[in-house]
């Protein structure tokens, strides 16, 4: 893998010179225009503070960027992981969370030497989108303190929000106002702008500005607070050191922290290779995504992902190497060196009107909607029970519970059996050199495996066949296979016609299931000369011995 990253990296930059440089440089600053506000507000959301989240996109943008398995990824706090990250703040505190990020990146490694980075591919679209979604509910409802300036209590986005009914939902009105700008802001900013100066960054500035003038004093609204100018967060795992004690409680969140991490910087890289035109490598991004978040704790950072909105920047920004994700936390230093002082006044309600617009966004609205104007009933349902196990539990129970269901939907559509009854094409017949209408011959065309599980649904298709009818052909070509109990339903069905003085032919029928009829005396029964190749020769077959005219 080293070998393979040292020849990447020489094809990377062959031929980079000053002009590539600047445009990493710009791509760069760019990146961290949109990384700025993010880096905040996720930081806050998590449970954490928005230093946290500046440490977080700095390291991961050094690390993660520069060890990452494409040219083009940006990593850092993302929202997805932030709505995890809140329950398990509430439950085991700022350690818990650095110490589960910790033990994530661990098993992030694990997974990459594991070489199990395939595993996403198994996920079913509607299951990752239904999960996107979910997570955008989590953090709208997560923001709802921010945003109205309200307090709740609860470890969990459904808890916090059932508790309004005990504590009471009183909005302060500055608090409304200058979150509900914010929104405003996003929605209405011109997109033809966005490239040049991110909405985000834009609204929070003009609310920023405006907290200033009509506040000049601290505490009217809930601030984001001091930021220090350190890479080093003062609950930095350095400093507090590593909880060993509870490492048994840590063992669930980080698994789900891993998962997470997974999955949203695999899909990240492998729809930001298909804009890029580039190469992607899973298991040198797992590699990366282990490395980072096993130092980013230490140094008092939330666990981060790799994340499609600031990838997309980096590449629609022009920009050719990694060095775009250095350059991005270099900028990041930078404003929290010389802009901390102004950062530390901006208003929560304000990041939380940023995070609201981010939530909608993050769902995938065309997916949604192809979803649901195909009106396909298992993917509706895969949809809908992924958003809302994400909701009620977590991301990995949320995921097994997607996979589980759209296992469990493929097994009973792959388990179903077709029953098609028609009469006898007479074009075709007449091209065989047939003649006759055989108006009372009809074919059973069967499709899928006969078991008990089918069984009741071919004999209540063959009760539509009409009294009159002497000769029927079962055309088996499309059954795989054929159990006990299906098989001793089809013998009554056709003793029963026999009883009615109607033929029984079968066409069709492959070696394995002949078998099958072979051992278990169904083929004895019926008589091997009523066995034909096709439904041609089975009418051929009637032909000779029964001649029927109009």
């Amino acid at each position: 893998m080293l070998k393979k990253f040292i020849a990447d990296l020489k094809k990377e930059f062959e031929g980079y010179n000053g002009q590539g440089l600047s445009k990493d440089i710009m791509a760069g600053i760019t990146v961290a225009a949109v990384a700025l506000p993010l880096a905040l507000a996720f930081g806050v959301s998590s449970g954490a503070d928005a230093a946290a989240g500046l440490v977080t996109a700095i390291i991961a943008g050094i690390v993660i960027g520069g060890l990452s398995g494409a040219s083009y990824q940006i990593s850092g706090p993302t929202g997805a992981m932030a709505a995890i990250l809140m329950g398990l703040s509430a439950t085991h505190g700022i350690s818990g969370v650095l110490t589960a990020g910790l033990f994530s990146g661990v098993i992030l490694l694990i997974v990459a030497l594991l070489r199990a980075d395939k595993l996403v591919s198994y996920i079913p679209s509607p299951v990752i989108t239904g999960f996107t979604s979910g997570i955008a509910i989590i953090i709208a409802l997560g923001q709802i303190d921010n945003f109205f300036g309200t307090t709740s209590e609860g470890t969990s986005a459904l808890l916090k929000l059932a508790s309004y009914a005990r504590l009471g939902f009183s909005p302060e009105l500055m608090s409304v106002i200058f979150g509900g700008a914010v929104v405003a802001i996003m929605l209405i900013y011109p997109k033809k702008w966005q490239k040049y100066f991110p909405s985000s960054l834009f609204s929070l500035i003009v609310v920023l500005v405006v907290n200033l003038i009509m506040f000049p004093e601290k505490g009217v609204v809930a601030e984001v607070g001091a930021i220090p100018k350190s890479l080093m967060t003062p609950e930095a795992l350095l400093i507090k050191g590593i909880d060993f004690k509870n490492i048994a409680s840590y063992i669930a969140p980080a698994i789900s922290v891993a998962a997470l991490g997974m999955v949203e910087s695999l899909l990240c890289g492998t729809s930001a290779s298909k804009m890029k035109n580039g190469k992607f490598d899973s298991r040198r991004e797992l590699v990366a995504q282990g490395v980072g978040n096993v130092i980013i704790p230490l140094l008092g950072g939330v666990p981060a992902t790799a994340a499609i909105a600031r990838t997309s920047v980096a590449i629609k920004s022009g920009g050719k190497t990694r060095l775009v994700s250095v350059f991005h936390s270099v900028t990041l230093i930078l404003s929290m060196f010389l802009l901390s002082g102004v950062m530390s006044r901006i208003p929560l309600c304000a990041l939380a009107g940023v995070l609201m617009v981010t939530a909608w966004r993050m769902n995938e609205w065309d997916e949604i909607k192809k979803i649901f104007k195909n009106r396909y009933k298992a993917e509706i349902a895969q949809f809908l029970i992924t958003m809302v196990a994400t909701v009620v539990f977590d991301l990995t129970v949320a995921i097994v519970i997607g996979v589980a269901f759209s296992m469990f939907m493929f097994v009973v559509k792959s388990c179903d059996l077709t029953v098609n009854i028609s009469k006898v094409n007479l074009d075709v017949t007449k091209e065989k050199g047939i003649v006759g209408s055989y108006k009372y011959t009809k074919i059973v065309y069967l499709a899928g495996p006969m078991f008990f599980g089918t069984q009741d649904k071919l004999t209540k298709a063959l009760e539509q066949i009409e009294d009159d009818t002497c000769d029927i052909i079962f055309s088996m070509r499309g059954v795989p296979s054929v159990d006990s109990s299906a098989l001793e339903e089809l013998s009554e069905i056709c003793e029963e016609f026999r009883r009615k003085d109607v033929r029984v032919l079968f066409c069709g029928v492959n070696d394995k299931v002949m078998k099958t009829l072979d051992s278990k005396g169904f083929k004895a029964e019926i008589g091997e000369e009523n066995f034909l190749w096709d439904a041609v020769s089975a009418i051929k077959k009637i032909e000779k011995e029964v001649f029927v005219t109009e």
